[in-house]
């Protein structure tokens, strides 16, 4: 049986994590008070994406973050997998280690209009919330009204509230490393010290 408190999946390349990532987990925390904690989850480097670090990096430069926030984790369950995951089958794994627990996930406005062709899209609609960052100049309401399949189900997705936009990319970030230039104050410290560190992105 759910209760009140709630666990809010991050997913994401996190290629690398950006200040801006934190901060919007750290909003989340602070706009809705049931939200007990932001669990991180780096897609697996199996995931076709140019440029993908190592899973280790990646998962390396969240928990050194992580750790320093008691309301922050980051979970390898996608890492250790020998396949790439769909996300309802992330979700359900998360909701096996959190039973008693309501379980939302966020996705930025630009994937959801594409939700209806994701694995078993309506089954996860309907056992999780979907928390959505609106990006660039998106409005949830708008996409939702021209779309039939988010329609149908549009008490399945919260805005984020008060969501400050940033148009800071990781790979933006990357760019900037190949270049030689600062990425300081673009990243955490931590993950800063850490790219240094093991020469990443060159």
């Amino acid at each position: 049986m759910e209760n009140d408190k709630i666990i809010v999946v991050f997913g994401g390349s996190f290629n690398p994590p950006l200040n801006s990532h934190f901060s919007l987990a750290e909003q989340i925390v602070s706009e809705y008070e049931n939200v007990e904690k932001i669990i991180f989850v780096p897609v697996n480097q199996k995931y076709q994406k140019k440029g993908l670090l190592e899973n280790k990096y990646r998962y390396e430069m969240l928990k050194c973050v992580c750790d320093k926030n008691d309301k922050f984790e980051v979970s390898d369950i996608e890492l250790r997998n020998k396949r790439q995951l769909y996300t309802i089958e992330t979700l359900e794994e998360i909701r096996k280690m959190y039973p008693n627990k309501t379980i939302w996930f966020t996705t930025g406005s630009d994937n959801l209009r594409e939700l209806n062709t994701w694995e078993k899209a309506d089954e996860l609609v309907k056992r999780f919330k979907v928390l959505v960052l609106e990006r660039d100049e998106d409005c949830l309401e708008d996409i939702i009204n021209n779309n039939r399949f988010l329609k149908e189900n549009e008490k399945s997705f919260i805005k984020v509230k008060n969501n400050v936009r940033s148009g800071l990319s990781s790979s933006f970030v990357r760019e900037k490393i190949k270049e030689g230039k600062s990425i300081r104050y673009f990243t955490p410290d931590e993950v800063y010290s850490y790219i240094k560190a093991n020469n990443l992105f060159k």
